[in-house]
């Protein structure tokens, strides 16, 4: 065979593989701009709660805007485990978000626990006087720290739930008080008071109340309700003492992933959809304290010598918080100035 008839055979081949390799990648093209992203997002709100309901609804907007390449999987009811076990799973990559309270970030960014400090609201219009100026910045803390936050949901005050009546410190020192287990946040706060508390996971808390293991709780009438604490307590201190929220986060290295214009569509939808949930609950929160009395539970208000006493000891704390680094020293005495000045008519 001669050279030339060699080099036509193998140009043939060349063009032929061309050929083919040409085809494989116009039919993969495509493929790949199809494919879809999944997110997937533990809770701890069982469907249909206030936040499922509003999620669902945004990852169906979502995946409509995105024509089907970003959907949202959700995890709802605890399934995944405590707020510790699902940021375990999200950095080992078998989910990507969650619903997370304040105390749950802690070992991600203790920041995020600002407004979650003892006593550092006196009611729900001044916390979101001063979570106006301050949920950015708490936001943008934790982008810095690993994770994405779609806004600031309240959940309720936590109020001081017991079998007896309290309105003192004193008198809270005297009780068996539960503090949920793994919960830095919530060691500090009691230690705040000088407080011992007994540590529980929140589903042996009922179990807890009924065997006098436990007979004081600290939680939002929204949760009282739902995990049914409200029934072995008959009264509640009516004093806010510790606000309570939650964001929805996705990590960073997730999202980061989606091209501009679907980070845009995500966080678009599940701003709006944190935005309302917070809404909804301060209605459901306020709606859920009058819901206790009605079934029994007596409301307990402090003397003016009393919760001086509370505050006193809770201003103490969180300065020393700040001092000994737990939160930054800047943001708290920016916060804390935001806070006096609002008090004193600035």
């Amino acid at each position: 065979m001669s050279i030339f008839k060699r080099f036509r055979i193998s140009f043939r081949r060349i063009a032929g593989a061309r050929t083919l390799l040409s085809v494989l990648v116009i039919l993969c093209a495509p493929m790949a701009s199809w494919a879809a992203t999944t997110l997937k997002v533990a809770a701890l709100s069982p469907d249909g709660s206030v936040w499922m309901k509003r999620l669902r609804e945004a990852g169906k907007s979502i995946e409509s805007a995105t024509q089907g390449e970003v959907k949202l999987k959700f995890y709802p009811g605890g399934v995944m485990g405590d707020d510790k076990a699902v940021l375990r799973k999200i950095r080992a990559g078998q989910l990507h978000g969650a619903v997370l309270t304040s105390g749950g970030l802690v070992g991600v960014d203790p920041n995020f626990q600002l407004y979650s400090l003892p006593l550092a609201f006196a009611s729900s219009e001044e916390a979101m006087a001063i979570r106006a100026a301050f949920d950015e910045r708490l936001l943008d803390n934790l982008r810095g720290n690993g994770f994405t936050g779609f806004g600031v949901a309240e959940v309720g005050f936590a109020y001081v739930m017991t079998q007896a009546p309290v309105a003192s410190v004193a008198d809270v020192r005297q009780q068996k008080v539960w503090i949920p287990d793994n919960d830095p946040g919530a060691a500090r706060l009691l230690e705040s008071f000088s407080i011992k508390g007994i540590p529980l996971s929140i589903a042996d808390v009922l179990t807890g109340l009924q065997t006098g293991l436990v007979n004081t709780v600290a939680a939002p009438p929204v949760g009282a309700i739902a995990l049914q604490w409200y029934t072995q307590v008959g009264h509640a201190l009516d004093m806010p003492l510790m606000y309570v929220y939650g964001t929805l986060a996705i990590g960073n290295r997730y999202f980061d992933k989606l091209p501009a214009a679907q980070q845009k569509i995500v966080r678009e939808n599940l701003l709006a959809a944190v935005h309302d949930v917070d809404n909804l609950a301060r209605r459901d929160d306020a709606n859920a304290k009058s819901a206790v009395g009605d079934q029994g539970i007596q409301w307990h208000a402090p003397s003016a010598e009393q919760l001086a006493e509370w505050r006193s000891l809770a201003r103490v704390a969180n300065d020393r918080f700040a001092a000994d680094g737990y939160i930054d020293a800047q943001l708290y005495k920016d916060f804390q100035s935001a806070i006096d000045a609002r008090r004193n008519g600035g």
